[in-house]
Parts: structure tokens; sequence; C-alpha cells
């Protein structure tokens, strides 16, 4: 059986079911999809939750085309916007409007980066030259060295609070560099046109797991209890269910593990690794419009701002262009401050830096959704879990292990692109591959 119907856990039952196994999937959440979440709003529908593809991502992209689904390209054509306080630059490329010395310093510190996670391995980040060193400190600690100036610094905190919803305050350095390395590197991570944000999917992403799903034996608003194993197999227990099992898969986050009473209870090291781990903040926030006036001033709609509280903004029009919109993302202590405040406070918020970055008529959306992903229940966060000082050094070897008869899969236990969809389907295929050998092996 399956626990978790995002799409980690969609695409595994399906890759069980296929192999002649009967599969039962328990979703906590009223409808499956996980951290993918698709609505129909103004004239087209979007995604409230992860809907990129980058062009790395080659089973995410075979999957939707064997879905019978299709892809089309995030808009970038024109000018980007650059926000630095008071000040408004544009610029052409990938990095901010900075002067000659602010683009060598930022330049040295991407290099420096770069050097370094490339001798960290996700699979076992601990193999890495001082990885305890490494994992002792900070993300900040780290880039503290390269002396950047507030503009540059703030560049780079933009992407940062995207990429992870966090603070590189929060950040283990070891988990950061193990991270930039599953996703091919921080400028493949932070880029639209040849990056993770290259492609949407048209109709969006939570269809995948809707049709992953599609006729297997799924039951939502059944948040797991307890999960027993003993010499026979597993029961899960859930709200109004009990399921019996020779194995089961658990296709939650690390903190949502957290919810749930294991007997026998999970060795040590992986209860710590769920014990230290922590979602992501961040407010998805979509502006709708009547016409998309940025692209009528040679505006392709990305905007980047250190300050915040929106760390970026995208173009993010419908496919048939029917629907004129923006994206951008209020993440990590801005994400936090921002639900503090009222909503009438919220919305000034977001719709002041977009005037600043596109003008007057920005502030006149048809439409305005803020959407906090800490609010979700069964969710508590997005993008992905994430770990800070210590956690890889003592519990990173918990993170993928098979315990028994039960088996992790997630993006969190992914061995490429941590964190995106397509790190859900690797981890989907590792699983499939486990309890494959552990049926041969033992029958059981």
């Amino acid at each position: 059986m399956v626990v978790g119907a995002g799409l980690a856990g969609a695409r595994t039952a399906r890759l069980l079911h296929d192999e002649g196994l009967r599969v039962t999937v328990l979703e906590a959440r009223d409808e499956v999809g996980g951290r993918t979440l698709t609505r129909p709003l103004g004239a087209s529908t979007f995604d409230l939750g992860g809907q990129w593809i980058g062009p790395a991502q080659k089973r995410v992209t075979r999957l939707v085309r064997e879905l019978g689904l299709a892809t089309f390209p995030t808009f970038t054509e024109g000018t980007k916007v650059f926000l630095d306080g008071a000040r408004r630059r544009t610029y052409r490329g990938d990095i901010p409007s900075l002067s000659i010395p602010q683009l060598l310093r930022m330049q040295l510190a991407l290099m420096g980066l770069e050097r370094q996670r490339r001798r960290v391995s996700i699979v076992d980040p601990m193999t890495a030259p001082d990885a305890e060193r490494l994992d002792a400190q900070t993300l900040e600690t780290v880039r503290a060295r390269y002396r950047l100036d507030p503009a540059t610094r703030g560049a780079m905190d933009a992407a940062i609070r995207t990429i992870f919803g966090a603070e590189a305050a929060d950040l283990s350095a070891l988990f950061f560099l193990a991270y930039l390395d599953a996703g091919g590197g921080f400028m493949s991570l932070a880029g639209t046109r040849g990056g993770a944000q290259e492609e949407r999917v048209v109709g969006g992403t939570q269809n995948l797991s809707r049709r992953l799903l599609d006729g297997l034996d799924v039951h939502v608003g059944e948040p797991v209890l307890q999960v027993r194993q003993d010499t026979h197999g597993v029961t899960v227990q859930s709200r109004t269910l009990h399921v019996r099992a020779r194995r089961a898969v658990l296709a939650v986050p690390p903190t949502q593990r957290r919810t749930i009473a294991f007997d026998p209870p999970l060795p040590a090291a992986r209860a710590d690794l769920d014990r230290r781990a922590f979602m992501g903040s961040t407010v998805k926030v979509l502006a709708l419009y009547d016409r998309p006036f940025w692209r009528e001033a040679g505006l392709s709609g990305e905007v980047v701002s250190g300050r915040g509280p929106l760390s970026v903004t995208f173009d993010n029009t419908s496919y048939s262009g029917d629907q004129p919109a923006l994206v951008g993302f209020v993440v990590g202590r801005h994400a936090r401050e921002l639900t503090q405040l009222s909503t009438e406070a919220r919305r000034t918020a977001v719709l002041d830096p977009l005037a600043q970055a596109f003008g007057p008529l920005a502030r006149r959306p048809s439409e305005l959704i803020l959407h906090d992903w800490a609010s979700e229940p069964f969710v508590g966060g997005c993008p992905v879990s994430l770990f800070g000082p210590g956690a890889l050094t003592s519990s990173s070897h918990a993170l993928r292990a098979p315990e028994g008869r039960l088996h992790f899969v997630g993006t969190e236990t992914a061995r490429e692109h941590v964190g995106y969809l397509e790190g859900a389907l690797e981890s989907a295929e590792r699983v499939l591959t486990e309890v494959r050998n552990a049926l041969q092996t033992t029958g059981l």
C-alpha cells in the first residue's frame, strides 16, 4: 500500500500496479496531488503549487507525453527588472543589472559555490571533503566570506529564498551544496530559459497525479494515524480504515511523518532526521489582469527583488493567452511576516512592488490570489523539507533506507532534482526497485 497521493506516491502506486501488485492508496487531504494544486481562475486554470519543468528533467517530460498532456514555454521575451530598494533597474540575461565590481563579486561567489557543490554528492553528502565542518555551518556563514555588497547579496537572496523558501542563515551549508548538485548547480535552479522554470504543463501539474491514479484504489480524506509492522506484514490505520498489506510505502515529507505513530518506533536516526526537518515558507501570488500590459511595454514579466516581500516575479499568462497573469513568490522570512498582516495589508504589500516594477496598472488586477502553503493541512509549507546545521551529520544515512517492510518515497529522498517534480518521479523508481528486490528475495 501507499500512504500519500502526491506525485511521488501516485507514480509509485502506478508502477507497483503495473507490476501486477494490488495497491491501496490513502491520502490525508481531500484530493490527490500533494504540493501540486491546479484551480480554475479567471478565464483559465493555474497552478497554486509546483508548476515548472526544466530541460534536464527527463522523467517528468516523458511522463507528460505518456499521459497525453503537453507543455509550453514560460514567456521570457523582453527586458527584466531588478528592484534594489527604491531603485528600479532593467537588464537582460541571467544576472540582474549590477556594476562591474558587483558582477565580479557575484561571479566569484557563484564560481566558489560551483566548485564546492561538485564535491558534494546528494546520494551520500557525508563523503564530501570537510563534510562535518560544512554541515556545522550555515550557508550564510559560507557566503559571508565573499563579502558581497547589499545589492549583490539581495539578488542572491532572492534566488535562495525562491528555491528553498528559506533564508541563507536557516540552511546547512552541506545540505545547500548537495541540493545544488542534485539540480545541476545554482544557475540551473534559478534560471528560466534553459533552467528549472523553463516550461509549464498545459492544464496544470495536478493532472499528473490525477491521471496516474485513475482507476486505482484511492481513498482521500484519510490521514494515517498509525503504522504497525509485524513479522507477516504492515497494518495502516487511518481515520476510518484499517488496511493490511505486505509492505507499505510512505510518500509523505519528513515533517509530516512526525504526526504518525509507528509500532515499533522508527529507529533513532530516522526519527532524529524527521524531528530536525522543517518546511520552506512560501506564499504564491497570482495576479490576473485584463491585458498583458508589461509585454506591451517590452517587459518579460521577470522581476528580482532582494528586499521583498516579493522575491521574484514571472509572466504566468495562460497557454492560450486568454488570461494574462503574473506570478510571484513571497518566501522565507517575508512569507512569515506577510501572514501576520491583515488581508488589506497583505494585498498592499504585494501590489506595491508590482507597481514599482510594471507601473500603476499593476495595482489593478482583476483577481489577486495569495496562497499560503504553510496553512495547507497535511503539507505545512513549500516547496520542500529542509535541513539546518547538524542534521545530515547525524542522520543523512537514514533518509532513503527502508525500515523493515516500510519504504520511503518523495522528492526529499530523491537522488536527482530534489524538491522538484522530477525528484518525486526519480524516488518512485528507486522504491519500485526496492520493493521488487524485497519480494524476489523474501517473497514478503
